[in-house]
């Protein structure tokens, strides 16, 4: 395995600020290494190249995109999905599933330099947890559907019931048509 980035191994209030000013991408490069030297005049390790501040540049940028499409996905679903059985908690349990296998695979097929052994068993191992956590939540989920199902069926048939009723006691309904409806619709 590689060693780790210059800008990686920055302490990390320069390296907050390279993220902050990238993120901002307000500044080139050379403009960022420069305002660097003023601010940062001797940080430890040295600063950055141009090309190394390029490549983390990059990398930074594919995870702002990516949280970016996370959070537009979720505004979408909390737009469009109806609550009453909880629909955005189960998309977005399936997109952040769906993002964990990505990352998980790419991590795996990964000949990243930046990252150790040791690094990548302990990405694997808190991955490995939340992916635990997330299935715990999609497990909870599915049993508040179900509840939530098997009440809303519960409140139609009671509804349903004191129609029938109603109906029995105006003298509309035959007594055996009320006993066949009943039987049709499973109500008790």
């Amino acid at each position: 395995m590689g060693r780790k980035s210059t800008v990686s191994r920055l302490p990390p209030e320069v390296r907050q600020h390279i993220e902050q000013r990238l993120a901002e991408g307000k500044l080139t490069l050379d403009e960022l290494i420069a305002e660097l030297q003023q601010r940062f005049p001797q940080p430890a390790g040295g600063l950055p190249s141009r090309s190394a501040m390029h490549r983390y540049g990059q990398k930074l940028e594919q995870r702002l995109a990516a949280i970016k499409a996370s959070t537009e996905a979720a505004r979408m679903i909390r737009e469009h999905a109806g609550d009453s059985q909880d629909a955005r908690s189960e998309a977005l349990t399936a997109l952040v599933q769906t993002e964990l296998f990505e990352a998980i695979l790419a991590l795996q097929e990964a000949d990243d330099p930046d990252i150790d052994q040791g690094e990548r068993v302990g990405m694997l191992s808190a991955a490995a947890k939340n992916i635990a956590t997330l299935t715990r939540s999609s497990v909870n989920l599915k049993k508040f559907q179900a509840d939530v199902e098997a009440a809303t069926e519960k409140r139609l048939l009671d509804q349903q019931r004191k129609k029938l009723d109603a109906l029995g006691a105006k003298g509309g309904v035959t007594p055996e048509t009320q006993a066949a409806i009943r039987n049709a619709l499973g109500i008790k």
